[in-house]
């Protein structure tokens, strides 16, 4: 999908953040109506303003990812990390 700019943000899915690179949640995007994952992943904490970083990932770059944001670790498949969106400027 790659990177989204606007108004001079660069935006990108947490699928594609490298690992390491620190950046903030945007928002998540919904699949669909009422999309129970998304909703899942906003009871979790992923929520606009939060810093979010890319830990680990599984062998070859392949699912799991490991997520943390503040102090709590997550485990997610990456299309599951491609419904939320980062600013990778934020937390530069």
């Amino acid at each position: 999908m790659g990177t989204i700019l606007i108004q001079g943000v660069r935006y990108v899915r947490l699928s594609e953040l490298p690992k390491g690179i620190t950046a903030v949640v945007s928002r998540v995007d919904d699949a669909h109506q009422a999309d129970p994952i998304a909703q899942r992943l906003r009871d979790l904490g992923f929520v606009a303003g939060e810093p979010i970083r890319v830990v680990g990932n599984g062998p070859l770059g392949a699912d799991p990812l490991l997520i943390r944001i503040g102090s709590t670790r997550f485990a997610l498949r990456r299309s599951e990390a491609a419904r939320v969106m980062v600013d990778e400027e934020v937390a530069a």
